[in-house]
């Protein structure tokens, strides 16, 4: 039970302090969820984050899913979800209410131009960790630039684009032979 309440409570914390969606919370979750808890390791985060661009939702929603799930099951991918919509839903509910009435302050307008820049700030950390993170061998530069230029120069779709990438992945990255285990000896249980 107190792993439950526990995986609730840190993605309520990553919920509350998190702006700027997926990519620019990923330097949080390196330090929550990675270095602190030790829930996940980063070649993890980078393929949850493979399948959420695959998957229907937001990133980071997918994101406290499968480390919720990872954790505890699927009340754990319910518990960390909700723990991360709820301040959201929360913040868009009273800024909904409340907008119109103070989006035209200097004050209010000031305050999310320097949001925007922080965010930024987090997103170009969050891609030169994904571009190091990437490029083990000269094939992953290939398919790097092949999709960045398909990407930038065509405006080709990124469903299709990362869908592409897995393929000539699949392709570029073959396995060898699959290894099965040797049969159990008769009597050892």
């Amino acid at each position: 039970m107190k792993l439950y309440v526990e995986i609730f409570l840190v993605f309520l914390r990553l919920g509350i302090f998190t702006f700027g969606g997926g990519y620019a919370m990923i330097p949080v979750v390196e330090r929550e969820l990675i270095r602190r808890k030790g829930w996940v390791t980063m070649d993890e985060v980078m393929d949850y984050y493979t399948i959420a661009q695959i998957t229907p939702g937001l990133i980071a929603v997918n994101l406290s899913t499968f480390v919720g799930y990872k954790q505890k099951g699927p009340l754990g991918g319910v518990l960390a979800t909700l723990g991360f919509v709820l301040p959201g839903v929360t913040l868009v509910t009273a800024v909904a209410v409340f907008i119109q009435n103070f989006a035209s302050l200097a004050l209010v307008q000031h305050a999310f131009a320097g949001i925007r820049i922080a965010v930024g700030a987090l997103i170009l950390d969050t891609v030169i960790k994904l571009v190091k993170g990437v490029f083990k061998d000269y094939k992953a530069v290939i398919l790097y630039i092949a999709a960045f230029v398909l990407s930038v120069f065509f405006k080709a779709s990124p469903m299709l684009i990362v869908l592409g990438a897995g393929l000539v992945a699949l392709a570029l990255y073959r396995p060898g032979k699959i290894e099965t285990p040797p049969p159990e000896r008769e009597g050892k249980k």
